[in-house]
């Protein structure tokens, strides 16, 4: 195989599934490694309560998912793979608060706004992470609560041997500008083992 077979992110996910890839279903070690980039500390950050709508960015098979939506009123996931958005569909059907939408969510309208968005390990697929700040400010309500995990991993690929994915790596100091040019305050980052945690409030005039 081509050593620069890059596939787009909606295939490699969608590949995954077939390949019997669901994070909802890993093992403990697996559930372990994945807790040192959006453990505990990151549930904590969200600030969940039942009467919060909450919008997740690239809701995968619904891992994070799971322990989300039955402390908020509703719950809201979208991601761009067809075969894993029916997949966190069929994790998540014991709960009637949730809806999952297949869609890019740069280019997907909303009908609703949110008391809490939160995002880990995704934004690394998206290379216009300005615009896609700014469109997490103007969906968020008033002194809404934005959650962002990203990978300390620097690299712009990443190699799964039978196929490549082009990354956009996230700078912490730039996310941090980001967030302040869309108007999203009293910022504060934590680093934890894997990621560096970021949490942003909306300014109530804003």
């Amino acid at each position: 195989m081509d050593e620069y077979n890059f596939v787009s992110v909606s295939e490699h996910y969608d590949k995954l599934i077939d390949e019997g890839n669901d994070p909802v279903y890993d093992s403990k070690l697996l559930k372990e490694y994945m807790d040192k980039s959006d453990g505990q500390y990151f549930i904590n950050c969200l600030d969940l309560a039942p009467t919060k709508d909450v919008l997740e960015v690239g809701v995968g098979t619904g891992r994070l998912a799971i322990r989300v939506a039955r402390k908020c009123n509703v719950f809201c996931g979208i991601d761009i793979s067809e075969k894993t958005v029916a997949r966190a569909k069929s994790n998540l059907k014991e709960f009637d608060n949730v809806h999952i939408m297949l869609g890019d969510f740069l280019e997907y309208s909303f009908n609703t706004l949110f008391d809490v968005i939160y995002s880990s390990q995704v934004f690394w697929h998206i290379r216009d992470k300005q615009n896609a700040i700014s469109k997490i400010e103007k969906l968020l309500k008033k002194n809404g609560i934005f959650v962002l995990s990203i990978n300390k991993d620097q690299s712009d690929v990443t190699d799964y041997v039978s196929r490549k994915v082009r990354m956009f790596p996230d700078d912490k100091d730039k996310i941090l500008k980001y967030l302040e040019n869309a108007n999203l305050c009293n910022m504060h980052i934590e680093e934890i083992e894997n990621a560096y945690v970021i949490v942003a409030y909306k300014k109530y005039n804003a």
